[in-house]
């Protein structure tokens, strides 16, 4: 396969892509509630005490994220496709645009303090690297990365380097997270010991399951060779993109990589939760290898096993989703429907019902017991909001409570789960401190999977 394609100039960006081969072990105590400050600043920031930004990204979720922090001084903006980037661009006619991030990281590297990157999932770890290289903060979409070896990565360069950063998962810093978090440690429901979480959607590619034979040709506005960046190189089709991608093994995570950082972010903090010791899928109708090669599956059941720690027991979360529906609470009122995306908490005294972003409308079961219930004292800091929180950490305030030594570990629990679907009813034994299935050298393989030339994280 060629390499990919570097502009004449190219320099500090692309030394992301030159780095010694290390992992290192999952650093644990007190990853959850205290992180140390963040010092010093990558750039100068206008008088006004806005940071200045560049943005990677800037269609869909990345148009998203710029209207949340048009408050900042928008320096530049990035997108390979100019069509998908006209509205951002039109929003901020004084941020400078490009095609290639790399490019973007030489001309205005010395002018930013942070990058936010909103790329599909097989570019975020790439982009994020070659900021955090040349010491800017990083705002990074969920999940964090394509492989268990790029969130190792990040995770670790962030927290050496002494970056803020912070993981879109907006859940993450709202209220209902919080007061979910406090519920379950106050003891409301006992001991936790199952989960049973759940999205109604998959992203099985209509039409296709493996990748297309036809050849349209590429878009004027799209630069086919940037958008695939590490990915393996096909020849470009619309049923790729825009947002198709996220169905494609290649580019996305499925449904598990995508909704895990919302759907499981509030048991993992209230259960304070590392890595799980062992994980299977069941998926339907995906038995074929080439099938699974490519896209992901219409439904699936993936049970990950996480050991007792401390004084907290064992716990097995569930994770259904697509057409595999989660099993109905018998405290559930007659004519109540469950939510499309949430997730059942089993206390040995009780369950609660929440549903997506930061357990949102999170409520004990049966309805009587929660119109009951008395709140416990508020005990954790309160969020200003999840952008906002990011901001501050890169003004030298406290961390983001989703920065990346907690939301790189909440991503490879989804990652695990994306693996496990790749060996559909297998077992597979988990070894994070090494970074690998003790059980599957197949499964080993989809830990730091290879990439075309030139753009590798080593």
């Amino acid at each position: 396969m060629k390499p990919a394609t570097v502009p004449p100039g190219v320099g500090r960006g692309q030394r992301a892509f030159l780095v010694s081969r290390r992992h290192f072990l999952h650093a644990v105590a007190g990853c959850f509630l205290v992180r140390p400050a963040v010092v010093g600043r990558a750039a100068q920031s206008p008088p006004s005490g806005r940071l200045n930004l560049a943005c990677v990204g800037v269609g869909g979720r990345g148009a998203d994220n710029l209207a949340s922090l048009r408050g900042q001084n928008i320096v530049a903006l990035c997108d390979v496709d100019e069509a998908r980037a006209a509205a951002s661009v039109k929003a901020f006619p004084g941020a400078r645009f490009f095609r290639d991030w790399r490019r973007l990281l030489d001309a205005v590297g010395n002018e930013i303090d942070a990058v936010v990157v909103s790329t599909p999932d097989h570019t975020h770890a790439v982009v994020a690297s070659a900021a955090m290289d040349l010491g800017k903060h990083v705002y990074c979409e969920k999940p964090l990365a394509h492989s268990l070896h790029e969130v190792r990565y990040l995770t670790e360069k962030a927290r050496r380097k002494n970056l803020a950063t912070q993981l879109g998962n907006q859940g993450h810093s709202s209220e209902s997270i919080r007061e979910f978090v406090e519920m379950i440690r106050s003891g409301a429901i006992g001991v936790v010991r199952e989960v049973h979480a759940f999205v109604g959607n998959s992203y099985r590619p209509r039409n296709y399951t493996v990748r297309p034979a036809e050849r349209p040709p590429v878009p004027p506005t799209l630069d086919w060779d940037l958008w695939l960046g590490p990915a393996p190189e096909r020849p470009y089709h619309p049923v790729y993109l825009p947002g198709k991608w996220r169905g494609w093994v290649d580019f996305g995570t499925g449904i598990t990589g995508d909704w895990v950082c919302h759907v499981l972010d509030p048991i993992y903090w209230a259960l304070e939760l590392d890595a799980p010791s062992a994980v299977r899928a069941e998926a339907v109708d995906y038995d074929d290898a080439g099938v699974r090669a490519e896209t992901f599956p219409a439904g699936a059941k993936i049970t990950f096993e996480f050991p007792a720690r401390g004084n907290r027991a064992p716990l097995k979360i569930v994770w259904h989703e697509g057409s595999v529906a989660p099993p109905r609470p018998a405290e559930l009122e007659e004519k109540r429907q469950l939510p499309g995306i949430g997730a059942i908490i089993i206390g040995d005294q009780g369950k609660v019902l929440h549903g997506s972003h930061g357990a949102a409308g999170a409520q004990l079961l049966p309805r009587a017991r929660w119109d009951a219930y008395q709140r416990p004292p508020k005990t954790l800091p309160r969020s200003k909001g999840h952008y906002e929180d990011w901001v501050a950490a890169c003004q030298g305030g406290a961390p983001a409570t989703s920065n990346f030594n907690y939301g790189g570990p909440l991503t490879e629990v989804a990652l695990l789960g994306v693996a496990a679907l790749r060996f559909n009813g297998e077992r597979l034994e988990w070894d994070s401190a090494a970074l690998r299935f003790k059980n599957h050298d197949a499964a080993n393989a989809l830990i730091n999977p290879p990439c075309r030339g030139g753009w590798k994280l080593a």
